[in-house]
């Protein structure tokens, strides 16, 4: 389970320099959050942050942003970030996923991140599943041109409820893995740290890329 209540996290979060404040504000106008108009990459729940911090290491040249809703976790990545200040190309967003187009101007985002999203496992709770029709037709809009979507979990009927929704909404399977880590796609890989735990677990890893219909 993760961490929901820390006491004073929301007081680091509010003076954190690292933090996003104000976000929906910053609508249409990311590239003044960096001082530059390179690509953004988004992770969507990005827990404790060493999937973006370590992305961010190795790729200086694009802007990434890591959303998160719950303080204490997102305390985490950011006590995490005090320790690499030299990743300026890193930044934390607190809040929910459901406002992301209240976040983001159409065309803003160049690639996203779905890594070990909340299962949600009642059906009546499927609309709230990070790659259901409602949140797919949002990505779309929010995607600039040559955007898409990556997506990992070790839930195997997230996964199948996944590449059926993509392939309902029209979106192109650019790869596929039910098996990454022994897989052609596993030279490269950024591992998060549930994908570290549950792989090591012995859980197999799924993976999905897609990319949405063109216009």
């Amino acid at each position: 389970m993760r961490l929901r209540n820390v006491p004073g996290s929301r007081e680091v979060i509010a003076e954190n320099e690292y933090v996003v404040h104000d976000e929906q504000s910053m609508k249409g106008q990311w590239a003044s959050v960096f001082g530059n108009d390179r690509p953004i990459h988004v992770e969507i729940g990005m827990g404790k942050g060493s999937f973006l911090m370590e992305m961010a290491r190795r790729n200086p040249e694009i802007n990434y942003l890591g959303i998160e809703k719950y303080s204490s976790v997102l305390l985490r990545a950011i006590e995490k970030h005090e320790e690499a200040p030299e990743l300026t190309n890193l930044k934390f967003i607190r809040m929910d996923a459901e406002e992301i187009e209240e976040v983001f101007a159409p065309g803003e985002i160049d690639y996203i991140y779905l890594n070990f999203s909340d299962p949600w496992p009642k059906d009546r709770h499927a609309k709230r599943r990070l790659t259901s029709d409602r949140f797919l037709n949002r990505y779309q809009r929010l995607l600039a041109p040559g955007g898409g979507v990556t997506f990992k979990t070790d839930n195997v009927d997230l996964f199948d409820f996944s590449v059926e929704s993509a392939k309902e909404c029209g979106w192109e399977q650019l790869a596929i893995s039910r098996d990454l880590h022994n897989s052609p796609y596993a030279e490269g890989n950024v591992m998060t740290e549930y994908e570290t735990k549950f792989s090591g677990l012995g859980n197999k890893i799924c993976m999905l890329k897609i990319v949405p219909p063109r216009a």
